[in-house]
């Protein structure tokens, strides 16, 4: 079942949401009501049980080609500026912290704060046409979308600087190389490839994954004693849930894990809905 946002459409495969930018016309330019969409989308996510990876991607010859340049001639005052990102503020961070595997598709341009999107996502898949832009100080603005916290520690703080300062992009065979993106394929292979992939991590520990992701998104400004304590925590959570004690039985049985039937038997043992109504997908 499709349902359409404004510049946003999202469709369930199975424990799978896509979501499509569907503002192809502006390049999937990231404009206040694709930000607003993608803010509720977001939070529908965060209560819904039965969705267990996420498949992100644009409809169209390119991803997000970032700021829409219309809106920023006429909204670029100060409190303009502070009301748009303090709604980014309520999107960006959530959505890279989302307690769930987010695999992104990309075709064509992620530029600006559109790569910020792309690289918010935990696996991307680069199509042939991909091209990761940077582009924030050629129109004289300061890289934001989070991209300032991770491209450092996707490729470094050097290569980091040579991309940002040079306005440079990196091609899906470059973006590969550097590790940005998991693999490049033909740009009509994308969304197969991704969707497979987030179908995948569906069938795995998806919430076990979830709770590795906040460990990783501090590791780079957390001591090792910190880091010790947050994995004895974290574990101590992972394994008191269904998918571990699944995962643990199928090893000692020798048998393929399910580790989502015994997430969705939990979820209706403990009184949690599975799932958000189905007129809200």
């Amino acid at each position: 079942m499709i349902k359409t946002y404004p510049h946003v459409e999202t469709e369930r495969r199975d424990s799978v949401l896509v979501i499509r930018l569907d503002n192809a016309a502006a390049r999937n330019a990231l404009s206040r009501e694709m930000r607003f969409s993608l803010r509720e989308i977001t939070r529908e996510l965060q209560d819904d049980r039965a969705v267990r990876a996420v498949y992100l991607t644009g409809k169209g010859k390119s991803f997000c080609a970032g700021g829409d340049l219309q809106m920023l001639a006429k909204a670029s005052e100060p409190w303009a500026v502070h009301r748009r990102f303090r709604h980014a503020a309520t999107l960006f961070p959530d959505l890279m912290t989302l307690d769930k595997p987010v695999v992104c598709g990309v075709r064509g341009h992620a530029m600006g704060a559109g790569l910020g999107l792309a690289l918010a996502a935990d696996l991307v898949i680069a199509g042939d046409s991909a091209q990761f832009a940077s582009g924030w100080f050629r129109l004289g603005v300061v890289p934001d979308g989070l991209a300032m916290f991770t491209l450092p520690r996707l490729v470094g703080l050097a290569k980091a600087r040579n991309f940002l300062y040079t306005d440079a992009s990196w091609s899906a065979e470059e973006a590969v190389e550097l590790g940005v993106a998991l693999k490049r394929v033909p740009d009509d292979d994308v969304d197969e490839e991704g969707i497979a992939l987030a179908q995948q991590l569906a069938r795995g520990p998806a919430e076990v994954m979830g709770l590795a992701k906040q460990l990783l998104l501090k590791s780079f400004e957390t001591s090792v004693a910190e880091i010790m304590e947050q994995e004895g925590l974290m574990q101590a959570l992972a394994m008191s849930s269904a998918e571990f004690r699944e995962g643990l039985s199928a090893l000692i049985d020798k048998r393929t894990a399910d580790h989502q039937a015994a997430a969705a038997a939990e979820a209706s043992v403990d009184g949690m809905p599975a799932s958000i109504k189905k007129d809200q997908l």
